[in-house]
């Protein structure tokens, strides 16, 4: 971790101290994301089910790994899927899934992924998995807030693709879009005053994705 974050203030600060510098230059990997969120037949938040959409150079990075689309038309046999399929659900003890749940002021508690599913689309690999939510809440008025980043903004995770609701059709949705401009000059002043490699973390300096993180509301008015 002290990695990343001395890696971050390397790449921020060399780009950000000759100018603004295009937010898309920082992350690694992007990906467009989207979420269903699922309430069942009681109106209680049970699960929400995400969708990675890889770009296409870490989908030609990961096909070659996992050895897909051999033949280059950008599309998996059924044998292809089923071997892909899973190959980003296995995760490290520790690791959020890079989506946070907020509701009340505390972020809920989201299971490991379940039911996972791998495809490619015109040459872009696309994966899905189910997240429980924990305690099944119900809402009741208050929005409950979601956002899908990596804090170290090693990956780059855009909101582009559509955020439905299952389950309930008197629940509102609203996009609050992150201030980019202006998190990227406090950023800019705050690492401008140290080294390079300095480390992010003795210096109070926070983690930064979750400042470019589109932030998605759902409210529904009490049952």
């Amino acid at each position: 971790m002290l990695n990343a974050r001395k890696g971050i203030a390397a790449v921020l600060a060399a780009m950000l101290a000759t100018g603004p510098a295009p937010v898309a230059a920082h992350p690694h990997v992007f990906i467009d994301t989207g979420l269903e969120i699922i309430f069942d037949a009681e109106g209680r938040l049970t699960h929400v089910k995400v969708t990675w959409n890889y770009d296409d150079l870490y989908s030609l990075l990961l096909a070659e790994d996992y050895k897909v689309d051999a033949d280059g038309d950008g599309m998996l046999t059924p044998e292809e899927r089923k071997e892909l399929t899973g190959f980003d659900a296995d995760w490290v003890q520790g690791y959020a899934g890079d989506l946070e749940a907020v509701l009340d002021g505390q972020i809920l508690k989201l299971s490991r992924p379940i039911e996972p599913t791998a495809d490619m689309v015109d040459g872009r690999i696309i994966s899905t998995h189910l997240r429980e939510v924990v305690g099944t809440p119900i809402l009741s008025g208050d929005p409950i807030s979601f956002k899908a980043f990596d804090p170290t903004y090693y990956t780059a995770y855009d909101m582009t693709l559509p955020v439905t609701i299952t389950g309930r059709e008197d629940c509102q949705i609203l996009r609050i879009e992150p201030d980019i401009d202006g998190q990227l000059a406090q950023m800019q002043a705050q690492l401008l005053t140290l080294d390079a490699n300095a480390d992010l973390e003795e210096n109070d300096i926070p983690l930064i994705g979750g400042d470019f993180a589109t932030d998605i509301r759902v409210t529904c008015p009490a049952l």
